[in-house]
């Protein structure tokens, strides 16, 4: 048994040979070595086999009818099969091994096959394919923790989302991140499994919203073999798949009422049943759920657990809108122009100064996710050397400012007053708005924020004849 597969997990073997007796005689000699064997004696059907049934290793005769060994082998690599592939053959010549080996096929073996000596080649494949695995995964972890962060921005509100990730990313904690469509939460779930002792591990995501309701139980916690009608063999879900790692589940409040008590049993106990299995297997997951929903209004209107929200809930990270996140617009939009104009190829100098005030005045109701799409748009269709208003394709929307004065028309109505009255506000009304922030309440008013500042010093200076600012001159 392979040492980095668990013991009750044996490695799935499909043998391919035209020669019945050659077949079934490997097959009962490789199950007498722990290994759970299939055979089939045509080469089409083990194609249609291998895509349902997923063996880890191949083992396959080189001449064969309609498909040779090596033919099954460029089939199966077609169809993103890619098992450990071991050619088998008694017309071993080293040009045929040469060529095998070449193509990707991973061991070649003459007949009569010493089972002993393919046992050893079995087991020792499967550990260099999981080195290999283990190894990318670690590189490509170091080469996000070497870019840093994957959160781009410095603005007072993503600080303190910061400050909580680098505050929580060290426990085994559940996280609850909460915000808008499009505000980046998976971005938080992944940068918390980077700087977290973890890292090495799993980082596995579902989204809930997106599994049908008659499967999301065997998603996350698999099945056993002949759980139901199709189940040929053992599957593990998400949460076994996430051993020793991080799970995102994404849209937390599309989880069926009914599966709730069995996210809630794992989240206390670390424990959960596969489908159709008569015993619990545990598990070690650090659980980061995300949600644009008000999971405390559902629990009110009795769409979702109250006790599995508690559970959820023991470290809140709210997510704040691009809309509140001031320049963080622009820094993201630079980011995002320098990503996607490599990876298309496009030499481009940068934004002009009217795209960048473009993208500062735009509410962005789609938040993180729209900018980048805006961006991948304008980097591709852009006809000049650097992104203009109109290369951004934002859609035409009714100034926020008319909002403002609509509410301020609306609260003067009944009286009389001066223009400088009606300034001074829908000034205020936008800076209220905005809670005191200038450069939002300039975007909202489609001003600079230099001219905003301008006008607020302007009305703070009384009038020549000594009267209060914003009061009519005698």
């Amino acid at each position: 048994m392979d040492a980095a597969r668990p013991a009750d997990e044996s490695i799935r073997v499909l043998i391919v040979d035209d020669d019945r007796g050659q077949a079934q005689m490997l097959g009962r000699l490789l199950d007498l070595e722990g290994f759970t064997t299939e055979t089939t004696f045509d080469p089409e059907a083990a194609l249609a086999r291998a895509q349902a049934w997923r063996p880890q290793v191949v083992v396959s005769d080189y001449r064969m009818p309609k498909l040779s060994g090596l033919e099954l082998f460029y089939a199966l690599k077609e169809k993103r099969v890619e098992p450990i592939f071991i050619i088998v053959t008694a017309f071993g010549t080293l040009d045929t091994a040469v060529d095998a080996m070449r193509a990707g096929v991973h061991d070649f073996a003459t007949k009569p096959v010493d089972v002993n000596l393919l046992t050893l080649r079995i087991k020792s494949a499967l550990r260099v394919r999981t080195l290999e695995s283990e190894n990318h995964s670690l590189r490509a972890t170091i080469d996000h923790l070497h870019e840093g962060s994957l959160i781009v921005g410095n603005s007072p509100a993503l600080a303190k989302v910061m400050e909580r990730i680098q505050q929580v990313a060290g426990s085994g904690a559940t996280v609850l991140v909460q915000g808008e469509s499009g505000t980046g939460k998976e971005l938080v779930a992944r940068t918390l499994h980077l700087r977290s002792p973890r890292r090495a591990g799993p980082f596995i995501a579902v989204n809930c919203s997106a599994i049908p309701e008659t499967l999301m139980e065997d998603e996350l916690f698999g099945h056993v073999k002949g759980a139901f009608t199709g189940a040929a063999s053992d599957r593990k879900g998400r949460f076994e798949l996430a051993h020793h790692g991080t799970l995102f589940l994404d849209e937390i409040g599309d989880l069926p009422l009914a599966l709730q008590p069995k996210l809630l049993r794992v989240l206390q106990e670390r424990q959960f049943e596969k489908v159709g299995a008569g015993v619990p297997t545990s598990v070690d997951v650090r659980v980061v759920a995300a949600t644009h929903r008000d999971l405390r209004q559902m629990v009110q209107e009795g769409k979702f657990r109250e006790d599995l929200y508690w559970r959820l809930n023991v470290i809140p990270i709210p997510l704040p809108p691009l809309r509140e996140r001031g320049s963080d617009v622009v820094l993201l939009a630079r980011h995002f122009l320098k990503r996607f104009s490599a990876e298309n190829g496009r030499k481009l100098r940068g934004f002009s100064t009217a795209a960048e005030e473009e993208l500062l005045r735009h509410p962005w109701p789609g938040n993180v996710r729209e900018l980048e799409n805006s961006l991948e748009r304008a980097v591709l269709l852009a006809p000049g050397e650097q992104i203009e208003p109109e290369d951004l394709g934002l859609r035409a929307e009714k100034p926020p400012a008319v909002g403002i004065v609509n509410s301020v028309m609306d609260s003067i109505a009944a009286h009389e007053t001066t223009l400088e009255h009606l300034e001074r506000d829908v000034i205020a009304e936008a800076l209220r708005r905005a809670s005191g922030n200038v450069s939002r309440a300039a975007r909202t008013l489609g001003l600079t924020r230099r001219t905003l500042q301008y006008r607020v010093e302007k009305m703070r200076e009384p009038n020549q004849d000594g009267s209060e600012p914003g009061e009519p001159s005698s």
